[in-house]
């Protein structure tokens, strides 16, 4: 069982940064592909980007390529979601995921997870 815990969320404003944190314990950290995907109130949930066990190789949804970065500390057991130039539709909750599945590409589908965070809110105002 793996446990994940999100923080860094929070209220700014269009142009802003922030950067999100998920702290995993339990499994094995470095077993584990990672992600982050986000949710509106509304909408679907969606992914934003993917991280392997070792950090090659990072994917990015289209609305956050150039923006977003993602990384991960095996050390720390802690996968960062580093997000520059923060528009309005960005804000919606924001959840980490942790996947066992890591042979082939990198997954993209919500059902291609294991593991979930409780998530952590990030709002863009104007």
């Amino acid at each position: 069982q793996v446990s994940l815990v999100e923080s860094g969320g929070g209220s700014v404003e269009a142009g802003d940064a922030l950067t999100l944190s998920c702290a995993a314990s339990g499994r094995t950290f470095s077993w584990l592909n990672m992600a982050w995907f986000r949710q509106a109130p509304g909408l679907e949930r969606e992914f934003v980007s993917a991280i392997s066990r070792s950090g090659a190789g990072p994917i990015y949804a289209d609305s956050g390529k150039g923006r977003f970065t993602i990384s991960r500390d095996n050390a720390k057991n802690t996968v960062y979601l580093q997000m520059n130039n923060l528009k309005l539709e960005d804000t919606a909750v924001y959840y980490c995921a942790a996947s066992r599945i890591t042979v082939g590409a990198l997954k993209t589908q919500v059902k291609d997870y294991d593991y979930w965070g409780q998530g952590t809110q990030v709002t863009v105002s104007s």
